[in-house]
């Protein structure tokens, strides 16, 4: 990672906003049910590795971390965060699900209200010192943040309720 980026994030002040780590092949099921891992895509074994490689690096970097750690309310993204952030807070967070409905059909008035929220949570700013970890899923193309990949990360500098955000770096687990 670029030395003046990892400056950056160890003072803190960013939302740091990543994909889950790489799930099984396949798709959700219809009867999607978030209690119910079995109706859900999962973390592969490869995720699970990406999930605790994240982590680890992050601490190694030793960028601060806020607690909780958000998550949407999936498996998959829920044991990323077991994995990356072992001794953390992990609250779930209605927008992931929103986030996720962004790649399928929908009306745009529904779209227009998820960037909306997105954008609500985006410039909130975390506590003084500290970056906020978002664990969710990758957006269609030019839709939000955009496609991220497996692990990958998005750094967002929030710039306060009703004042924006702006998109810093999108780095990818390799990248890091």
């Amino acid at each position: 990672m670029d030395k003046s980026i990892l400056d950056l994030l160890k003072k803190g002040g960013f939302v740091l906003y990543a994909r889950h780590g790489q799930a099984t092949v396949g798709v959700d099921q219809p009867s999607l049910n978030f209690r119910d891992c079995v109706t859900q895509r999962n973390l592969s074994e490869s995720g699970r590795r990406e999930a605790v490689y994240f982590g680890q690096l992050l601490r190694h970097l030793q960028i601060p971390i806020s607690s909780p750690i958000v998550v949407s309310p999936f498996c998959r993204t829920i044991e990323t965060a077991q994995l990356a952030f072992p001794y953390s807070y992990i609250q779930i967070d209605p927008i992931g699900y929103e986030i996720y409905k962004l790649g399928g059909n929908i009306p745009f008035v529904d779209k227009t209200n998820i960037l909306s929220n997105l954008q609500s949570v985006l410039e909130r700013k975390p506590p003084e010192g500290m970056n906020q970890v978002i664990i969710a899923h990758s957006f269609p193309e030019d839709v939000g943040l955009g496609e991220i990949s497996n692990m990958g990360m998005v750094i967002v500098k929030p710039n306060g309720p009703g004042n924006g955000y702006e998109i810093i770096k999108k780095i990818t687990l390799e990248d890091l």
